[in-house]
């Protein structure tokens, strides 16, 4: 099965009215120690990772896929209530965090310990397909590396301001089209996801 990889944190994904789509992991346990990234895919298609060390741009730029990689400081912080604020030389995001959503209430009727394996992964990922668009919650990265997303709660991102490169990303959309970094997009209603990503292989 090779080496076995665990993140557990939080997954943030917004679109905008530019028709920018970002992805932030805020990482609280992992390999890597506290970090978070960001990837990034701009109205033409363009797919750019942000990450904050260089161990962490070569794992995620070899197991998803991107057109431009730049590792810089990067910051991800709670800000006022449950929002998030999220700081780079290239990317601002403030993110406003309402309540848990139908389907976070639901996850939260699974033991956590459950619901963020990849035994359960496997078993959603039928229902993801088919609930979701674009949404997987396992299949195989690159470099042959196979990825389970074990989602344990989701709550609704409300509103959004940000800037890339210096440019206004817009108001809050939805994730639309699915983001093309891998084999899974997140949802298409902007949201905040719990989430334990185990990665297997080399």
């Amino acid at each position: 099965m090779g080496a076995r990889q665990r993140f557990r944190g939080r997954i943030a994904g917004v679109g905008s009215s530019s028709g920018t789509r970002v992805v932030v992991g805020w990482w609280h346990e992992s390999p890597f120690g506290v970090f978070a990234d960001a990837m990034v895919e701009r109205a033409d298609g363009h797919r750019l990772l942000l990450a904050p060390s260089d161990e962490v741009a070569d794992l995620v730029a070899t197991t998803y896929t991107f057109d431009e990689v730049r590792v810089e400081p990067l910051v991800a912080e709670e800000s006022a209530g449950s929002g998030w604020h999220v700081a780079s030389p290239s990317l601002t995001l403030d993110l406003g965090v309402g309540g848990r959503t139908g389907l976070g209430r639901l996850l939260r009727l699974a033991p956590a310990r459950l619901a963020g394996s990849p035994g359960f992964a496997t078993m959603a990922d039928p229902v993801a397909r088919v609930v979701l668009r674009g949404v997987r919650t396992r299949g195989v990265a690159r470099a042959g590396r196979r990825e389970y997303y074990g989602a344990t709660d989701v709550r609704a991102v409300t509103s959004m301001t940000g800037a890339l490169d210096g440019v206004d990303l817009g108001s809050l959309s939805p994730v639309d089209p699915p983001c093309r970094f891998g084999f899974s997009s997140t949802p298409r209603r902007p949201s905040v996801t719990d989430v334990v990503t185990t990665i297997v292989g080399a």
